[in-house]
């Protein structure tokens, strides 16, 4: 009788002691109810010893936690309608606070993410939604980290992940940027242009002053196409012989007063030229009349 009396004693001894008994790990903190109140102080990781009966041990976990937070439609400042989603990171600082001053502490602090992001869209532009996150992450974790704050919860960072916008303002953002692009496209153009027709203003100056570069830049051209189009150019007129007959080819002015300066008086009477069978009369020299330069250059380029 008296075995069985030891035995359920040591039955006993040992169910108290694993009752009072607690593991608490690295990343937790145990907090001590003593008949429902609150003891001072927290227990750290390893075994923790609490009276069987009379205590009761509520972990509280101490680890970053990873929140998302689901989309919110809102409409902006700017009167567009989008939906916004975030993720959030918050962690326990009191857990004495966590385990009595809230009930579910992860919930609320998702019903005030929700709340706050809803208000960031109502107080924002859609330029800084897709634009200027950084700033309205930081108002963000303010708004959150405020309420947070009284419960022993810190936010370390609210991030906002997408903005969906409707189709109607995708397609208007399209042509937005590709007008844009095309504005700077002609401009690059246009400020090619007017470098390249200063260049070639002083490329035509220089050429005025030395007629020689003139030339040559014509001959190379001629080069250039024979090349492209596989074939061999040939100029049918030389071009000095059109620049000597441009000096040979006298004035017009001078030519009319030599005309009027030989043509015969009106009082004197005419007299009838001598015929004879195609011979030039003595004394007198027959030279061709020098052709005109325009005239011979207007031939070259009908051929």
């Amino acid at each position: 009788m008296t075995i069985y009396v030891l035995i359920a004693v040591m039955t006993l001894a040992l169910v108290l002691l694993g009752s009072s008994v607690r593991v608490i790990t690295q990343f937790e903190r145990g907090v001590v109810f003593r008949f429902g109140r609150v003891r001072p102080g927290t227990r750290g990781p390893g075994l923790a010893l609490i009276a069987p009966v009379a205590d009761r041990l509520q972990k509280v976990n101490m680890q970053i936690i990873t929140q998302p937070v689901p989309a919110q439609d809102g409409i902006t400042r700017d009167n567009v309608t989008v939906r916004v989603d975030a993720v959030l990171y918050y962690r326990v600082v009191d857990p004495v606070r966590v385990a009595v001053d809230v009930q579910d502490y992860g919930s609320a602090v998702l019903q005030v993410a929700q709340a706050s992001l809803r208000s960031i869209i109502g107080k924002s532009e859609l330029d800084d939604l897709l634009s200027n996150r950084e700033r309205l992450n930081q108002g963000l974790e303010l708004m959150i980290d405020n309420p947070a704050v009284g419960w022993g919860v810190h936010i370390d960072r609210v991030e906002i992940k997408d903005v969906a916008l409707p189709e109607s303002m995708k397609r208007s953002m399209s042509r937005q940027a590709e007008a844009e692009r095309e504005r700077r496209s002609r401009v690059i153009t246009a400020d090619g242009e007017l470098q390249a027709s200063r260049k070639l203003a002083e490329a035509a100056e220089v050429m005025a002053e030395h007629p020689a570069a003139l030339q040559l830049r014509l001959l190379q051209t001629v080069v250039e196409v024979a090349a492209e189009k596989n074939s061999t150019l040939v100029l049918p007129f030389p071009v000095e012989l059109l620049r000597f007959l441009e000096r040979a080819t006298p004035p017009e002015t001078t030519t009319a007063a030599s005309t009027a300066a030989t043509a015969p008086s009106e009082s004197a009477p005419p007299t009838a030229p001598a015929r004879t069978n195609g011979a030039v009369p003595a004394g007198r020299a027959v030279y061709p009349a020098a052709p005109d330069a325009a005239a011979v250059a207007h031939a070259v380029a009908e051929r």
